[in-house]
């Protein structure tokens, strides 16, 4: 039996909660990961004071903008790739991974050139003051740098994910955040480097994740990349950019309306900008596990999708969002419970406390919704639906969250600020629902046979 074959049978006769499990479990550990290096990083550059603090939330958006073009072309083009897979087509599977890989070089490499000798004006464009700015720049060196690797290895991870291969993107992954977490102390203390330390320990860490993620796809997934692969066709890097836009839209609306809330919050007082922060970190702590199980999904529903295998594919999704809902019950209930501990853990000031604390409470019920909102978004997405997929991405970040932003303080104050993202989250996973109900009504309930012959 060919390796095709294998996988096919894998991914098409392994009951699905099962295989979710296999694929969710290295996505979640990858995401926990990261969540809990990007906090040490925060905390030993929050040490050399408050300026070189600010320098981390500076080039912390730079990042996002790296994400922002690696989540865009690794989801376009892992998305088509698990579908191609199922037809059993490589070689086309090939040229997307290969197009998409080396497009991910030339932009990270773009990014570098021309953001190097500009770096003090794009470091102010990204809120730097004068007295951050020494700070942001010593930081931003080293990401611009690695911006080539981040960006490139941000599709690795997703292809493999995609391809079915979660365990082997997320040893890439963890490899480097462990390392970058050693790395922290070692060049900020040892080296007597303060924050350039904290961007040369993270550029590092990239480039040897990179270098484990480019082995763990050469030798385990089915796609190759190979320059001689690359296909600059409008058509292709088309599809590439359309399928993956969604990702684009959540990082985008994420960003803009984390600015926004800031805005917002700022209006109340330092206590409640910092009080609403150290919430949303804790937020997306706890939304990562959703978030990891629904990325365990995605192959699962593209494959079984494109090989007609409609029943799987619904019981694929079912049990996604009850998972998501129920770890989400257990996670968020030690969330509400716990609230002025966690908040404490960031910051002991009495108002952040008192802020802070009512605010995760509301967020951790809120977050229990988030996965009728999420499965069904993965699922448009990795199915090929691509407006379906845009839309729902924009729901909870930008169409209900920052309406809410806009409306609520002024009618209820502080308390606006706290219930926007808690209301925002149950009304974006409420419209959602339609759309799933729509997508199940038109596809057949049972399995389609499909002749070896027509996948071959």
């Amino acid at each position: 039996m060919t390796q095709a074959e294998q996988h096919y049978k894998k991914m098409t006769e392994t009951p699905v909660e099962k295989l979710i499990l296999s694929l969710s479990i290295p996505t979640i550990i990858s995401m926990l990961i990261s969540n809990i290096y990007n906090l040490v990083d925060t905390y030993f550059v929050g040490t050399l004071g408050v300026s070189a603090s600010g320098a981390v939330g500076v080039v912390f958006t730079l990042m996002s903008i790296l994400q922002a073009i690696g989540f865009t072309l690794g989801h376009g083009a892992g998305s088509v790739t698990s579908r191609l897979l199922a037809q059993r087509d490589t070689d086309t599977a090939s040229h997307y991974v290969s197009t998409s890989f080396f497009l991910a070089l030339f932009m990270g490499l773009m990014l570098t050139i021309l953001g190097i000798p500009l770096i003090s004006p794009l470091m102010r464009l990204l809120g730097s003051t004068e007295t951050i700015l020494p700070y942001a720049r010593d930081y931003g060196l080293y990401i611009l740098l690695a911006a080539p690797v981040m960006v490139a290895s941000l599709v690795l991870n997703n292809v493999l994910r995609y391809e079915g291969k979660a365990f082997y993107g997320m040893i890439g992954l963890t490899i480097g955040g462990v390392l970058n977490m050693i790395g922290d102390p070692i060049f900020i203390y040892g080296f007597d480097m303060g924050v350039a330390g904290a961007g040369l320990a993270t550029a590092l860490s990239q480039l040897i994740g990179f270098l484990i993620l480019l082995f763990m796809h050469r030798h385990h997934a089915q796609s190759k990349i190979s320059i001689r692969n690359v296909r600059l066709k409008g058509w292709l890097v088309g599809d590439i950019v359309t399928t993956g836009m969604p990702s684009m839209i959540r990082q985008g609306m994420t960003s803009i309306s984390s600015g926004i809330l800031n805005s917002c919050a700022g209006m109340y007082g330092d206590a409640c900008v910092s009080a609403m922060a150290i919430t949303g970190r804790c937020q997306f702590f706890m939304l990562s596990i959703a978030l990891g199980i629904g990325q365990g999904f995605q192959p699962v529903a593209g494959f079984n999708y494109q090989a007609k295998k409609y029943a799987r594919l619904r019981r694929a999704f079912r049990f996604t969002m009850l998972s998501g809902i129920a770890v989400l019950m257990v996670v968020c209930g030690i969330g509400c419970i716990f609230a002025p501990q966690l908040v404490g853990l960031f910051q002991d000031d009495g108002e952040v406390l008192r802020i802070g604390s009512l605010a995760l409470r509301f967020a951790s019920i809120s977050l229990i919704f988030t996965p009728i909102n999420i499965a069904p978004n993965m699922l448009f997405q990795t199915a090929g639906f691509k407006l379906r997929a845009l839309l729902t991405a924009c729901l909870r970040s930008g169409v209900c969250f920052i309406p809410m932003l806009l409306i609520l303080p002024p009618v209820l104050g502080e308390l606006g600020i706290q219930l926007s993202q808690p209301i925002a989250d149950i009304t974006s996973s409420l419209i959602t629902i339609p759309f799933a109900v729509q997508f199940f009504r038109k596809i057949p309930r049972e399995d389609v046979h499909v002749a070896m012959d027509d996948i071959a």
